[in-house]
């Protein structure tokens, strides 16, 4: 069963490419037709295409892995952080740093900084500053929160990018492209697919459109968390079930050996009770 219908998506605007001027060729296979000047995107595979991911999506949560959306623009920048969030995954939605995943060692320093602020917070050393120096480090932690904060618990490199406008996020598919990071992405008939790994093809503009596209994505991660609880609790349950049985031979064997212990000890005392009458 599809995670999304083809009238879910006709009612959310999916189907609305750009002016036919502005459409790039490559996306001709994604397009059914051009009606008033403007191309419609073929809906079938698009619902394809969200299968297709969501599939590949759910097995990297069940394993595990953190996918990093982006997604920078106005219409789409809380909607993405919204679903990301519920499903516990890094995202981008104010400005995309440059070498945020070429650099990441630097990144993480910049992380690492907010979390040096943090403990000054707590451990009294914040307030033997002076009130110029306790607003510098104040605006620069605000700073660093806005620009990494959504990224703090990312401590090694995403194993995949979700991106919402590939156009407009042109540096972050540029960034995962040169490291080998496969990027599903939302893409417009005005965008160039072939750098992106798993494309949608879908109206990228339209708030509605693209929380009908996460939904179902972000959906299917969150039975591939579930399932990777279900999984984590059946092997503790199986483990516990494996070391009772140990337990219990370790107790036999203990209570064996207590008892050959008794006996030794009761051997030698009849042996020297014996050798002292014979004494006597």
């Amino acid at each position: 069963m599809s995670r999304v219908n083809f009238d879910q998506l006709l009612e959310a605007g999916v189907h609305f490419g750009h002016l036919k001027r502005k459409w790039n060729p490559a996306m001709a296979p994604y397009i059914f037709m051009e009606r008033n000047g403007i191309h419609i995107i073929d809906l079938y595979k698009t619902v394809a295409k969200v299968d297709e991911a969501a599939e590949i999506l759910k097995q990297m949560a069940k394993a595990g892995k953190k996918v990093l959306f982006v997604a920078t623009k106005k219409q789409a920048k809380q909607t993405v952080a919204d679903k990301a969030a519920s499903v516990g995954m890094p995202y981008v939605i104010e400005r995309w740093a440059g070498g945020m995943l070429t650099n990441f060692p630097t990144i993480r320093k910049a992380i690492k900084k907010m979390t040096t602020i943090d403990k000054m917070t707590k451990d009294g050393t914040f307030d033997n500053l002076s009130k110029r120096e306790k607003l510098q480090i104040t605006r620069q932690r605000a700073k660093l929160e806005k620009t990494l904060g959504s990224i703090a618990d990312l401590t090694r490199l995403p194993s995949a990018l979700f991106v919402v406008d590939v156009m407009k996020e042109h540096i972050a598919v540029r960034e995962a492209n040169r490291l080998g990071i496969p990027v599903f992405a939302m893409v417009d008939t005005n965008s160039n697919p072939n750098n992106i790994d798993f494309v949608i093809p879908a109206n990228d503009d339209a708030t509605k459109s693209v929380e009908v596209i996460l939904g179902a994505i972000c959906e299917a991660m969150n039975e591939g968390l579930q399932e990777r609880k279900a999984e984590k609790i059946d092997t503790e349950a199986a483990g516990e079930g494996e070391a009772a049985p140990k337990r219990e031979r370790k107790a036999k064997a203990g209570v064996k050996r207590t008892r050959k212990e008794d006996e030794e000890a009761l051997n030698a005392r009849v042996v020297g009770k014996f050798v002292k009458d014979i004494e006597e």
